[in-house]
């Protein structure tokens, strides 16, 4: 650290790739993206014994760079499932990291974002962040309830990107943040749609757990009674089934793969049942925009599509031209969730915001439901 100025090291794993960023204050100094196909992560028994693999391509981005760790003022990761939490960002402390290792809450590749931040700061001896986990939960009350008292609605979604593209937007729009009714639609490997009403989520799809539209690698939402004739009929365990929801559901399941280009490939080499899956994934993407629209009672002020589909420009096309009359549609493509982390773990250096603490919030029992 120079001249009052501080580098972090931003670490964001996610279902399709590794993104690491170096941030001097709020200046980009590096940032690099890794991609990992199905067969790639598929060599793996679960996401925790992912862990090596993923901090070694850390550091050797890190070397390519020629970059001196010594320089490094903090690490961030992205926040994983933990339990839920306010949006801020918190300290990795023994509590969340042994919840991010176990999978008590969930296990999922952002998990491994506090766990690699822990890690690597311990050894640097400074400190590790995450900001706004993806169980960040400002569900209203209603939102929760489902058709069977044993089982509650659990909030795990993009939050972190939703809500730093929804503010892009609204200054775009020259308002706060917590002034605007806006829909975001996060779509990478798996695809959350939130309903953003004056600064608080409080309604979004649980993109790991079954909800709302699949994705390249996630089922979506099924029929309940089919899923559990498949689950009887095949002999197949909670494992394996959970891991067929959530990781080779989707694309991977109907197409083979989790990459959006290559099924543009497949389409332009005339095959019509990619193109009808890849149609029916848009679909079911503003079907979701128009369940949120409703939850905001038709007060929309923005829609935000994001996220790496939001390059595929035909993609985008078939969800636009059934959402276009709620409101006016802003596309973000990609995310930036690096700068986000980045942000984050700057403004508890720069004393700007406290770091929270994870044990602060108490355990629910209900979010282990599903």
């Amino acid at each position: 650290m120079e001249n009052n100025s501080y580098v972090i090291l931003a670490i964001n794993p996610g279902s399709t790739s590794t993104k690491i960023g170096v941030f001097q204050d709020e200046t980009p100094l590096i940032a690099e993206k890794v991609c990992h196909c199905a067969e790639e992560l598929e060599a793996f028994d679960g996401i925790s014994d992912q862990f090596m693999f993923r901090k070694h391509l850390v550091l050797n981005m890190l070397q390519r760079n020629n970059f001196d760790m010594k320089r490094l003022s903090a690490v961030v990761g992205r926040g994983g499932l933990v339990r839920p939490v306010e949006s801020g960002t918190y300290l990795v402390d023994e509590y969340m990291l042994e919840d991010l290792k176990s999978g008590y809450y969930g296990m999922h590749a952002s998990n491994l974002g506090g766990i690699l931040a822990y890690e690597i700061g311990q050894e640097l001896g400074i400190p590790s962040y995450i900001v706004d986990p993806v169980t960040v939960d400002e569900l209203e009350p209603v939102a929760r309830i489902t058709g069977l008292p044993e089982i509650q609605r659990r909030c795990v979604f993009h939050a972190l990107n939703q809500k730093a593209v929804a503010r892009k937007v609204a200054g775009i729009l020259g308002k706060n943040y917590d002034e605007l009714n806006i829909i975001v639609a996060h779509m990478g490997g798996g695809i959350t749609v939130g309903a953003h009403k004056k600064g608080r989520v409080v309604d979004v799809n649980n993109g790991l757990d079954g909800e709302g539209p699949f994705s390249p690698e996630r089922s979506g939402k099924l029929p309940a009674t089919n899923l559990i004739r498949l689950f009887v009929d095949t002999g197949m365990t909670y494992d394996d089934i959970k891991k067929k929801i959530a990781g080779s559901g989707g694309l991977v399941a109907h197409l083979g793969t989790n990459d959006a280009r290559t099924v543009r490939t497949m389409m332009e080499q005339g095959n019509e049942g990619a193109r009808l899956i890849f149609e029916a994934m848009a679909y079911q993407v503003a079907r979701e925009i128009g369940a949120c629209a409703a939850t905001l009672e038709g007060k929309v002020d923005a829609i935000v599509l994001t996220g790496g589909l939001g390059y595929d420009e035909g993609f985008v096309d078939w969800i636009k031209q059934r959402v276009a009359f709620i409101s006016t549609i802003y596309v973000l493509p990609g995310e930036d969730e690096l700068e986000a982390l980045a942000m984050g773990a700057l403004r508890v250096l720069k004393g700007l915001e406290e770091a929270k603490r994870y044990a602060q919030f108490p355990e629910r029992k209900e979010a282990l439901i599903g």
